[in-house]
Parts: C-alpha cells; sequence; structure tokens
C-alpha cells in the first residue's frame, strides 16, 4: 500500500485508515504508539502501557 504524505504546519503527517488501526489492535483515542527505524524501513507498533 502506498501513501502520500500530508504537510501539517512544521510536520508531515501519514494518515492511517481505520481498518490498519484495527489489525495493529490500537485506539488512536486511547494508545499511542512505538515508532522504529530497521534498514530505512518505518515499524509501527502499539506501545505497552
Amino acid at each position: 500500500m502506498k501513501k502520500k504524505l500530508i504537510k501539517s504546519g512544521n510536520a508531515w503527517v501519514l494518515l492511517m485508515q481505520k481498518a490498519i488501526l484495527e489489525l495493529l489492535d490500537i485506539n488512536p483515542e486511547d494508545d499511542e504508539v512505538e515508532l522504529e527505524i530497521e534498514n530505512k524501513i518505518l515499524k509501527v507498533k502499539k506501545a505497552e502501557k
């Protein structure tokens, strides 16, 4: 899946579809995510509470 980044103020935003968040069991209102970069690959996962 390809996505475009969206300019927001002085940052860039990657919008994630609800279906992707559901597959990752992430509730954007309650959960935080961890970002990891490995070999130029961005990994996103639900942060442990």
